[in-house]
């Protein structure tokens, strides 16, 4: 496949999504925000499964695992962070005893503190990409924090800049910036954000989509009656993460999928690699960052990229079928 645009950079048609990794951490109520305990060592070595399969941009945030996250990452890519394009997200701030998130912040002095705690994490001197992690911040906060940014730029601690939000009245007011080269948000095959993907195209700028495998319910693995573990986050949180309800997956959403399966699975694909190739086809921008926890998952899911995106017949059919 070809390789995508992300500001100066040509990276990967996908990359990785490092949340997954980064361990235990609660919100404000006390309740999970992690996907469960983690081995750091499995976590490296798929990382490194991840560069060797041809994926150069990783993503996480200071928030994942309460700093754990960008601390495996800065691990892992030891001695290999020049092939790599690195991004991280600010915005949150918690507790690293704890684990627990504290509250949120947008101002310089805790924006210029929080990058540097994250630049010691990675273990690197920049970072490529730092993304505004706060979904729905008010407007009027924009211009400091972009003031904020661009500072950071003039001294090397970043080079570019993006927000993950799902609203393109944020993406717009974000893409004035001088640096702005990212605009992060969720979107998949059965959750479509085609405003924010037009956009991104319209306007040059890369449309990092998280969630492309919709929490794992693209990975066909989930039926009607499967229950989830009541300590998996899909089920502890059923308000934030929509593609499960009550411990289940969404029946609305399975009869959709259902619906488009054979063509996701078309050529030989797996489902996921199925999903994948939907949000290629749908703008040459798109670059997914699909979540993992083992080696077999990275490879698996690289493995898309030999397929590449479906076909302009492929994405019409779809597009009438859910419609």
């Amino acid at each position: 496949m070809e390789m995508r645009q992300l500001g100066p950079w040509q990276v990967s048609p996908m990359g990785l999504g490092c949340w997954a990794i980064g361990g235990p951490f609660y919100d404000l109520d006390n309740k999970p925000c992690g996907w469960g305990e983690v081995d750091d060592k499995v976590s490296i070595k798929a990382i490194h499964a991840g560069i060797d399969a041809g994926i150069n941009f990783f993503d996480t945030a200071a928030v994942y695992g309460a700093g754990h996250s960008e601390k495996v990452l800065g691990q892992a890519l030891e001695g290999k962070r020049e092939k790599i394009v690195l991004a991280t997200k600010f915005g949150v701030d918690f507790d690293t005893t704890s684990k627990s998130i504290t509250g949120s912040f947008h101002e310089q002095s805790n924006i210029i503190k929080h990058c540097e705690a994250s630049l010691k994490r990675l273990n690197t001197d920049y970072i490529d990409v730092y993304q505004l992690h706060l979904n729905d911040l008010p407007l009027s906060h924009v211009d400091e924090v972009l003031l904020s940014l661009e500072k950071l730029v003039e001294t090397g601690k970043i080079r570019r800049y993006g927000w993950s939000t799902d609203h393109l009245d944020r993406a717009e007011a974000f893409s004035q910036g001088k640096h702005c080269a990212a605009i992060q948000f969720q979107n998949n095959v059965l959750d479509q954000n085609t405003r924010l993907t037009h956009f991104c195209f319209e306007h040059k700028l890369a449309a990092i989509n998280r969630g492309p495998l919709a929490m794992g319910l693209l990975s066909g693995k989930y039926h009607r009656q499967a229950i989830l573990d009541p300590k998996d986050i899909r089920n502890i949180n059923p308000e934030w993460l929509k593609y499960f309800n009550n411990g289940k997956a969404s029946p609305a959403l399975l009869s959709k999928l259902e619906g488009i399966q054979s063509i996701l699975t078309s050529n030989g694909r797996t489902l996921i690699q199925g999903a994948l190739a939907w949000i290629w086809g749908s703008s040459s921008n798109t670059l997914p960052i699909p979540g993992f926890r083992t080696v077999e998952q990275v490879v698996s899911n690289a493995k898309a990229m030999e397929h590449g995106a479906l076909s302009t017949a492929q994405m019409q059919e779809i597009k009438q079928l859910l419609n």
